[in-house]
């Protein structure tokens, strides 16, 4: 199961986060519905039982490695170039 959300910052660059479930999660929460703001740190879903997400930004700095442990709302993972 997958759910792709298109979320557009104040600068008006488009980050896409794809939320992936595995096999036995199977289930995404998504708390946030179109047009509601979020700030910096914000929460705004889960997927029950691990599983992934993948973020796809452009002209932005990684501050993650591969297979770097982050924890949500708390990890910074990229800073604008």
């Amino acid at each position: 199961m997958r759910e792709t959300i298109k979320l557009i910052n104040s600068s008006g660059e488009e980050i896409i986060v794809v939320q992936i479930a595995g096999m036995i999660a199977r289930r995404i929460v998504c708390d946030f519905k179109e047009g509601d703001k979020l700030n910096q740190g914000d929460r705004f879903g889960m997927i029950r039982f691990g599983s992934k997400v993948d973020i796809y930004l452009q002209n932005y700095n990684l501050l993650v490695k591969n297979n770097q442990n982050t924890v949500a709302g708390e990890t910074l993972l990229a800073i604008k170039k």
